[in-house]
């Protein structure tokens, strides 16, 4: 018999830069992935481009009308029998101020911080690109 195919989930993420720095979410102790810190975003819906699931996505989880900029990266990683694929975005401009409607914090924090963070292997990937470009 066959092995079990994986579910796929597609997500899309902001990288939202100001001065230096990007800003990350920890993610709430209840649900997946309790208390590790990520990039906003969050799952495509049917019927919705990854730059408008993102658009939606930030104004759900930080109250922003972002403008969805250039693709950064992508990167799969598998949970059990879920994988999810994360197509990284950047996000320069942005009308509102964040706030966390969704995370239990947020925080800006310099690229050489990011490692050191407890961060989901499926943000690791980005991280090298973003430290390749900076």
């Amino acid at each position: 018999m066959k092995p079990k195919r994986p579910v796929w989930i597609p997500v899309a993420a902001g990288v939202l830069r100001k001065e230096n720095k990007v800003l990350i979410g920890k993610r709430p102790e209840h649900g997946t992935l309790p208390g590790l810190w990520e990039f906003p975003g969050g799952k495509i819906e049917v019927g919705e481009s990854p730059e408008q699931a993102l658009k939606r996505e930030l104004e759900e989880e930080l109250g922003i009308d972002a403008e969805v900029g250039d693709i950064l990266e992508s990167s799969s990683h598998h949970y059990g029998d879920k994988g999810i694929i994360i197509l990284f975005f950047w996000v320069d401009y942005w009308k509102g101020e964040p706030k966390s409607l969704h995370h239990e914090s947020l925080e800006w924090i310099e690229l050489e911080e990011l490692e050191s963070r407890n961060i989901p292997d499926s943000n690791r990937d980005v991280i090298k690109k973003l430290k390749l470009r900076d």
